[in-house]
C-alpha cells in the first residue's frame, strides 16, 4: 500500500510510518515547488503529530547519466534540508498543536495544525493536519497477485484506502531556495528528534518497500530477511555497502517475477542470476522533479525517468503528483516495459480528488471505516 505499514517497526508504531511522498510544480503559484508527506496510516479525525519526531524533507540536484545506463541519475552532494517539528497537543478536549518548519537557511515558519490557510513566511507555506489518503490502488488485488503468481486485478476494482485519513504535511517552496538545476531528487523521512536523530522511515517512490522489497519466497540469497526496516535507515542519496548486496538480491528477484507475470520476459538480465536492468533505478529511491516545467497532474511519474533511460528528452515535470494514477504506471513497467497494454488494477481516482490549489489534500473523513483487525 504504497509505503504504508512498510515493515515491523512501521507497524508497531505508527505515527511514524510515512505513507505517501508527493513532489509537483504549484499548480496554483508558479515559480514554487509542492512538497507532501502523508503519515498515521487510518488515522482518527483526532490525530495529533508527535512531539517526539523530526519530520523531514531533503532535496538535492540530480544529472542524468550516460544513455543506457542502469541507473539514469546521480544525486549531488549539496542538499538544502526542511524540518519540521511539532509541539505536544495542549490537551486532549481541544488538541491545539502547533508546528514550525525551519529552512535551510535557519529561518522558520509557524503554523497551527488543521489550520487550511497553514503558516506563510521567507518563502514557504506550510499546512498541517488530518486529510483524506489520497492513495489509489487496489491493494488487496496486487498482494492477491504475489501470492498466486497471476494478475488478479478486477475491472473495476476496489480502493482499499478510501475514505481512510493520514496526517498531510504541505510545503509550498519558493523556487529560489532551491539550487540552480532543472533537476531535483526529492526524499521524505522521519526521524526521532533531539541531540541525536535516527532515522526510521524514508520515501521516494512508491510501492519500493512494499511490492518491490517485502515479498521473500523469490530471493534464493536472503529468503528469511525482513529486509524494509534495514532499507528505512538507509541514506536514500548514498546507500551503504553493509547490505547493499541483499537488497540487489532481493530486488533482481522479485522485479524477475513482476516481469514474468504475462509470460514474456520485457527485461532480459545476463544469465539466470544477472542483474535485472530496473534493480538500480529502484535503489535511487527519489522522486526526480523538473522544477522548470509546470504543473502536469496524470502521466508524469517515472516520466523522467523512463524518457531518460531510452535517451530521449522528456516532456513533464516528473516528480509525483496527488491525483496521478501511478501505480498503472509502475505494474505497466514491472510487467511488460511498457511493451504491450497498460496493467491496469482497475481504481483509475480517488473518490475524493486532491485540489489544484494550497493545502491541495482534501479534507479528512470524519467518520472513517474502522481500523482493521490486524492492527
Amino acid at each position: 500500500m504504497s509505503d504504508h505499514i512498510s515493515g515491523p517497526r512501521a507497524l508497531a508504531d505508527p505515527i511514524a510510518d510515512i505513507t505517501d511522498v508527493y513532489a509537483f510544480p504549484s499548480p496554483q503559484h508558479t515559480g514554487h515547488l509542492v512538497l507532501v508527506m502523508n503519515t498515521l496510516p487510518f488515522a482518527p479525525p483526532s490525530a495529533a503529530f508527535s512531539d517526539g519526531l523530526v519530520y523531514r524533507f531533503r532535496l538535492r540536484p540530480v544529472t542524468a547519466g550516460p544513455l543506457g545506463s542502469s541507473a539514469p541519475f546521480a544525486a549531488g552532494q549539496d542538499e538544502l534540508v526542511f524540518d519540521c517539528v511539532f509541539s505536544a497537543p495542549s490537551g486532549p478536549e481541544d488538541g491545539l498543536q502547533e508546528g514550525v518548519c525551519t529552512t535551510p537557511t535557519g529561518d522558520t515558519v509557524t503554523f497551527r495544525v488543521n489550520d487550511t490557510d497553514g503558516g506563510i513566511g521567507h518563502g514557504i507555506r506550510a499546512f498541517a493536519g488530518v486529510r483524506w489518503d489520497p492513495f489509489i490502488m487496489d491493494a488487496p488485488a496486487a498482494l492477491k497477485t504475489i501470492a498466486t503468481g497471476q494478475l488478479s486485478f478486477t475491472d473495476p476494482g476496489s480502493i482499499y484506502l478510501d475514505g481512510k485519513n493520514v496526517l498531510g504535511l504541505v510545503l509550498e517552496i519558493d523556487l529560489a531556495h532551491l539550487p540552480q538545476a532543472e533537476l531535483v531528487g526529492v526524499v521524505a523521512e522521519t526521524l526521532t528528534r533531539g541531540r541525536f536523530n535516527v532515522r526510521i522511515e524514508r520515501v521516494g517512490r512508491p510501492e519500493v518497500k512494499n511490492m518491490m522489497l517485502a515479498p521473500k519466497q523469490f530471493d534464493l540469497v536472503n529468503r528469511d530477511l525482513e529486509i524494509r526496516d534495514l532499507y528505512n535507515m538507509e541514506d536514500a542519496f548514498h546507500l551503504a555497502a553493509a547490505y547493499l548486496g541483499a537488497y540487489r538480491a532481493r530486488l533482481d528477484a522479485n522485479l524477475r517475477f513482476w516481469d514474468g507475470l504475462d509470460g514474456t520476459i520485457d527485461w532480459p538480465t545476463n544469465g539466470d542470476g544477472g542483474r535485472h536492468p530496473l534493480t538500480e533505478l529502484v535503489l535511487a529511491d527519489f522522486l526526480v522533479v523538473d522544477v522548470t516545467k509546470p504543473y502536469h497532474e496524470h502521466g508524469s511519474f517515472l516520466e523522467i525517468e523512463i524518457a531518460t533511460r531510452r535517451g530521449e528528452a522528456h516532456r513533464t515535470c516528473g516528480g509525483r503528483s496527488i491525483n496521478d494514477d501511478v501505480m498503472d504506471t509502475i505494474f505497466t513497467q514491472l510487467v511488460n516495459g511498457g511493451n504491450g497494454p497498460v496493467i491496469r488494477d482497475g481504481v483509475d481516482h480517488s473518490s475524493r480528488p486532491a485540489s489544484v490549489v494550497f493545502p491541495y489534500l482534501s479534507p479528512p473523513n470524519p467518520d472513517p471505516p474502522a481500523l482493521p483487525e490486524h492492527h
